[in-house]
């Protein structure tokens, strides 16, 4: 800042230090405003949601959890079914477990051989549907 000779000089250079923090006070609270609804829990979760289908890989990770929940629970329900047994239902859990596992680890591996057993089906009623 240059040095202040006169009273006009200092009038004018107040003049421009409160219109510079006006500015700034403004900008300020937009900014608040904004941290703020960023900050509010609905809009994390959708900004979270948002992020993971976005990213293929955390979408493909996420599927395969899943998938991998969904068979162990089936197949705990088909293995165990009603039971009352202890035992079975011991069993049945390990089975759970081990299909849950095996499945979430694998889950590209049976994603291919799904696409492949799909392709085929699809092939052979085609090819069927033509003959008739």
């Amino acid at each position: 800042m240059e040095k202040i000779t006169c009273a006009a000089e200092l009038k004018i250079a107040i003049q421009t230090l409160k219109f510079e923090q006006d500015v700034q006070g403004k900008l300020l609270k937009e900014e608040f405003m904004i941290t703020f609804e960023s900050l509010k829990p609905a809009n994390i979760i959708k900004n979270t949601l948002h992020d993971i289908t976005q990213s293929p890989y955390l979408m493909d990770n996420a599927l395969g959890a899943i998938t991998g929940l969904v068979s162990g629970y089936l197949s705990k329900k088909i293995a165990v079914g009603t039971s009352h047994s202890l035992i079975r239902k011991i069993a049945g859990s390990l089975l759970q477990f081990g299909v849950t596992n095996l499945v979430a680890q694998h889950a590209d591996t049976l994603k291919t051989v799904g696409n492949i057993l799909i392709q085929k089906f699809l092939h052979k009623n085609d090819i069927n549907t033509a003959n008739r």
